[in-house]
């Protein structure tokens, strides 16, 4: 099979554990650019925390796209505008605060391209580090969030927030969509709104068959991307359960494991 797009997943994925794109990773993807493969980011982050690695590797000047927020925005890197974005309604986030403050959890979501909270903890620590955006800690978080917003992540201990996973299914059914990205974050969008949802929007703009996709993740918001591809490429170190629905296990993100699937299933003199 002839692959004319890869979708990547970035943390654990694309990227080492310091946040950085490897050398070899970097060169295999930006030689499959000049091949005219297209090469997608797919990530819970903020589009903003992608772009430094979308320039990195040329995706502006190539075409490419990034998928953010798990979903619930596309944007064309060629010409920075976003081609979709589905917001989650303010009263369904104030809701998803009032079972986080039930269960003694932490929240936060994004207003004006800063990441709020009610209190800054470990856990929103890390989505400051990884999106490298301010973070504002707010005394009444309802009455701080008046408008709807793109995404909401509930953060725990991974054991309590897999239990509050489970509580919460059978309630926000049908009207949320709801995943753990990483153990410790527990995120919500719009119902419906996932990677896999605007990948297919994605492939039918462009008017590509799923069949020439190879997408490659770790985690569980990243299972529906890798089912709707042709080829869906599981890390060494992602979650059993993606591995065992995956058509592929590469490398880990430490051992150039997305450069390993490109030279494997898309070979670059």
């Amino acid at each position: 099979m002839a692959y004319e797009m890869i979708v990547l997943d970035l943390d654990d994925t694309l990227l080492r554990d310091d946040l950085t794109i490897s050398p070899r990773t970097r060169d295999r993807l930006i030689q499959a650019q000049e091949t005219g493969v297209r090469v997608v980011l797919a990530s819970g982050r903020p589009t903003g925390a992608i772009w430094r690695y979308a320039r990195e590797l040329r995706l502006p000047e190539f075409g490419g796209w990034i998928i953010s927020f798990n979903g619930a925005v596309v944007t064309d890197c060629r010409t920075g505008t976003p081609i979709f974005e589905q917001s989650l309604a303010k009263e369904l986030i104030h809701e998803i605060h009032d079972h986080a403050h039930t269960h003694r959890a932490g929240i936060l979501t994004y207003v004006d391209d800063r990441i709020v909270t009610p209190k800054l903890d470990e856990w929103v620590e890390v989505e400051r580090t990884l999106t490298g955006m301010d973070v504002v800690e707010v005394p009444d978080f309802k009455s701080h969030v008046v408008r709807d917003a793109i995404k909401v992540i509930v953060v725990d201990e991974p054991q309590r927030l897999a239990g509050l996973a489970d509580r919460l299914r059978p309630v926000i059914a049908d009207r949320m969509n709801m995943v753990i990205s990483k153990p410790f974050f527990l995120e919500f969008t719009d119902l419906g709104i996932d990677k896999k949802h605007s990948l297919g929007l994605l492939l039918e703009r462009l008017g590509l068959d799923r069949d020439v996709v190879m997408a490659i993740g770790d985690s569980h918001n990243d299972l529906g991307m890798l089912e709707l591809a042709g080829m869906g490429i599981c890390m060494a170190n992602g979650r059993e359960e993606v591995k065992a629905m995956a058509d592929h296990v590469t490398g880990s993100n430490m051992e150039d494991g997305v450069a390993q699937a490109i030279e494997r299933f898309l070979p670059i003199s």
